[in-house]
């Protein structure tokens, strides 16, 4: 079948195990769909209920104690994993002047902390059936800052380096490791105090007008998704560790 988000092979994850974190809604509910739509059998890992999944296991991936439970009960679930897809995030905005270590705290144990302990669990597993594919969203800010986003740009960093250890680390057991760099995507999480920052005078003006994105527009997140979903699928054999950054173009100018 096929339809304006590309063509889709049936079967290209037949008989595969998935867990995904944040597929409730925006990019980990795109890569959700694809993933089903291919053959896999996924399980997310969300606050929310996931409606397009075949199970969901609620969690806060704030609370660090209560990840590792959840990755075993989506191991249970699932009768192991073949991929896992970190895509789980949020933001939080303040001056690194006014520190709240709290609000940093939680945003890192997110966006960070969350993926590095379920890599841990879920390659673990993976190493032991000498197969599996891990994809970690991270995001642009993890290669250029702006104000104001100390935690955020610090946790998609650090996620950068993780995928590169891990990729290290659990290579001898045939597992992959890499992650995809969203720029401005069409999500909820674009939406700040009821404000669409797309639909905003300065991204029509910067992005699209003086065409700091090349390609003149935000994404969307099933484009997103299909990146996620080739580095997720067999026929990615060799490329591993790296980041791959999918922001039409925003991150080549100067």
């Amino acid at each position: 079948m096929s339809d304006v988000r590309g063509s889709v092979v049936p079967g290209t994850f037949d008989g595969r195990r998935a867990i995904v974190t944040g597929g409730a809604n925006g990019i980990g509910a795109a890569i959700v769909d694809r993933l089903v739509a291919l053959g896999a059998r996924v399980c997310v890992l969300d606050i929310e209920q996931a409606s397009s999944a075949q199970s969901t296991v609620q969690v806060d991936l704030s609370d660090l104690s209560s990840v590792s439970m959840a990755a075993n009960e989506a191991l249970t679930k699932l009768g192991g994993v073949d991929v896992l897809v970190n895509c789980a995030g949020i933001s939080d905005s303040f001056d690194l002047r006014d520190l709240d270590l709290a609000r940093y705290q939680r945003v890192l144990n997110v966006n960070l902390h969350s993926p590095i302990i379920l890599m841990s669990e879920c390659g673990r597993a993976m190493t032991q059936q000498g197969y599996g594919r891990i994809v970690n969203v991270t995001s642009v800010h993890g290669l250029v800052s702006e104000p104001g986003c100390i935690a955020y740009d610090t946790s998609k960093g650090g996620l950068n380096s993780a995928t590169r250890v891990a990729s290290i680390d659990l290579a001898d057991g045939g597992v992959l490791v890499n992650a995809v760099a969203p720029g401005f995507v069409d999500t909820r999480m674009a939406i700040a105090d009821g404000v669409n920052e797309l639909e905003s005078t300065w991204f029509k003006n910067i992005y699209v007008e003086n065409a700091e994105i090349p390609l003149r527009r935000a994404a969307q997140a099933h484009e997103i998704a299909r990146t996620v979903a080739w580095l997720a699928s067999e026929d990615n054999t060799y490329l591993t560790g790296q980041v791959v950054t999918v922001d039409g173009g925003m991150a080549a100018r100067m």
